[in-house]
């Protein structure tokens, strides 16, 4: 018989848990016995995880992530918390940095035994990017209302329906010559359900994770145009990729209504591997899976045929 897990019946509160990574963490959450409550701007969003849960299972409510009353309320009552905010646009500091400790604090005056706050591999509150310095901000604003908080820091985070696979993959199906921002920026990609697995086993050993920071790279250390390569490859599809020269990508992302801003192109000519000497992904239980494993799988619907392809796409 399957023991229970520690999470079985436990309240988790998921703030910004209607996204790409909180419809996956709650499934995980949801199948290991936990009751998960998503608080989102548009919880309607994660309207589609009904049928995964139990009848009382699942919870949701409207948070307004930039409001300490609307965080008290959704917070309440809460086992444990997990901050899944964030954003590459405007308020970066309200969702990055103050929303999280204003949530770290409801949580520990509600009796919540676990908070993992989801950063990211480059958080550091001296940094001049906005993403990296608010993130660096909100860990140490999490830390001190909640001093047994849990970070994680993911690299790039990939999965099938969202995340950058697909957007790289519609490109790659539609035009035959592709310009790639810091081509030779190197990520560790991780796979969605690979975080997913690691934030749950935090939270069901706050006593052995509390308190840590874990980076959540994957196995693999790619450069830009190796992976737009890679599904290239994939999709069996002959494409030109070249590197955009460095002076004008700074002025392309500078503009506005362009697929990249400047914050995201700093970051991007930073890269995102793995800190030696940084707890990994493994001490939370997980051995994080390739990029490599499931893109043929993937591109299968992007091929000229589908599954019937057999001759390379032009």
């Amino acid at each position: 018989m399957t023991k229970p897990s520690p999470l079985a019946d436990k309240l988790v509160v998921l703030v910004g848990g209607s996204g790409f990574i909180g419809s996956h963490l709650a499934q995980e959450l949801l199948a290991r016995g936990a009751r998960v409550r998503i608080a989102a701007r548009e919880p309607e969003k994660a309207f589609r995880l009904k049928p995964l849960a139990n009848l009382g299972q699942l919870q949701f409510a409207r948070c307004n992530a930039k409001d300490a009353r609307s965080i008290a309320a959704c917070v309440a009552g809460a086992d444990a918390v997990v901050w899944l905010v964030g954003t590459f646009g405007a308020d970066q500091k309200a969702l990055q940095a103050i929303g999280p400790g204003i949530a770290a604090e409801a949580a520990r005056e509600t009796g919540a035994r676990g908070f993992v706050y989801l950063s990211a591999i480059g958080a550091d509150a001296s940094k001049e990017t906005g993403y990296y310095r608010t993130k660096g901000e909100g860990e140490a604003l999490v830390r001190e209302a909640f001093p047994q908080a849990t970070i994680v820091r993911p690299s790039a985070v990939f999965g099938e329906e969202d995340g950058f696979v697909p957007m790289f993959a519609d490109l790659v199906a539609k035009l035959p010559v592709l310009p790639v921002f810091g081509a030779q920026s190197k990520l560790q990609p991780v796979w969605v359900d690979d975080l997913a697995e690691a934030v749950a086993n935090a939270l069901e050993n706050p006593g052995a994770h509390g308190g840590k920071t874990y980076e959540a790279a994957g196995p693999e250390a790619l450069t830009m145009i190796e992976i737009n390569e890679m599904i290239g490859a994939a999709q069996g599809r002959e494409r030109s990729f070249f590197a955009m020269p460095d002076p004008l990508a700074k002025l392309v992302a500078a503009m506005p209504l362009t697929p990249i801003n400047s914050d995201q192109y700093a970051m991007l000519e930073q890269g995102s591997t793995a800190t030696p000497g940084m707890p990994q992904i493994d001490e939370l239980g997980v051995t994080p899976r390739p990029l490599s494993l499931f893109i043929d799988k993937w591109m299968v619907r992007y091929r000229k045929h589908g599954r019937f392809s057999e001759k390379r796409a032009v």
